[in-house]
């Protein structure tokens, strides 16, 4: 049978591109209909010329994905390998094609996995992109970097971030102090956000001429959004009326990125999450794009996502084991 030896720089360069796990090589096998031998650092490959040129295009790929600041995660290894079995391969190669680096006055941000490259292509390519997953897969952080790096360009004249000022309505009434000092905490992790973007007089200088704009949901109603950038936060705690009066801002060269996560719905259980029910609606609408981020896609400390597993483990014992094995 013939084969042919891939060498690669040292052997962690080369287990890096398998998410360091020897089970994703047999994935690969299982897919491409090869066999794989690794050893220090080099990748042999046994089997017919066809599969053995996809094995070479795929790790060429996970490579040159390496290589533009990705970590690659075996749920990627696993989206990926696949692809290429299913003769995808050119199409992927295209996502490397034009290195997304997202430029900040603060900081460049590089995507670290490939779902968030996906994320922030489908940001880029569509008037709106909802953005779902659990804590720490950088689904609010890359929105706002995007929004900050259309209005740097002068691609947008505004940036408004949103998110329902509590979890059960938005009653600001019962809560101490005036009106800023009531929605402060719930709009504090989109300014800490922003500050780790721009500098804290640009914030202030744009916030007092209202080119940064953040404020509760509420005030969005009966506006018409043009010319802006505009991120609901914390979907997953808007009632469906909210969720249709949001989306219906959208103006004239607007754009707008909803994010949530619906495993963490904070609404009275009488009331349906507006986040649940958009995707149901508006799936098939052109121009709309939905982008699913899984626990394995969390970029903060290791253990953030241990502990996301686990919960699922617990509320759904089968999904969990799935779950736990592809970690």
């Amino acid at each position: 049978m013939p084969s042919k030896t891939l060498h690669f720089p040292s052997p962690r360069h080369l287990a890096a591109l398998f998410a360091n796990r020897e089970e994703n090589l047999l994935h690969a096998e299982r897919a491409l209909g090869v066999t794989l031998v690794t050893r220090e650092d080099w990748l042999r490959i046994d089997g017919p010329a066809e599969p053995s040129a996809k094995v070479e295009a795929l790790f060429g790929f996970l490579d040159r994905a390496r290589s533009q600041g990705m970590t690659i995660r075996t749920p990627d290894f696993h989206r990926i390998t696949d692809a290429f079995a299913r003769g995808e391969g050119t199409q992927l190669q295209t996502l490397l094609d034009q290195p997304l680096v997202i430029a900040t006055n603060r900081k460049t941000i590089v995507p670290k996995t490939l779902g968030q490259k996906l994320y922030l292509q489908s940001m880029l390519a569509h008037p709106v992109v909802f953005g779902i997953g659990p804590a720490g897969t950088g689904k609010t952080y890359l929105a706002m970097a995007a929004a900050v790096n259309a209005l740097l360009r002068n691609e947008v004249e505004r940036v408004i971030l949103t998110r329902p000022a509590v979890e059960a309505g938005e009653a600001l009434g019962f809560l101490p102090g005036d009106l800023r000092e009531k929605i402060l905490p719930y709009l504090r992790p989109l300014y800490d956000a922003l500050h780790d973007m721009l500098d804290a007089e640009d914030v202030t200088r744009l916030s007092e001429k209202g080119v940064i704009e953040i404020a509760p949901l509420a005030y969005m109603r009966g506006r018409t959004l043009s010319r802006a950038f505009i991120i609901l936060d914390e979907a997953q705690n808007t009632t469906p009326e909210q969720m249709m009066m949001f989306l219906t801002r959208l103006g004239e060269d607007s754009r707008m990125v909803v994010t949530g996560d619906i495993t963490q719905v904070d609404l009275p259980r009488s009331k349906q999450s507006g986040l649940i029910e958009v995707r149901n609606i508006l799936a098939d609408i052109p121009g709309i794009d939905f982008h699913t981020f899984s626990g394995a896609d969390v970029v903060r400390h290791p253990l953030v996502g241990r502990i996301i597993s686990a919960y699922e483990a617990y509320r759904n014992p089968m999904a969990g084991a799935a779950a736990a094995d592809k970690a």
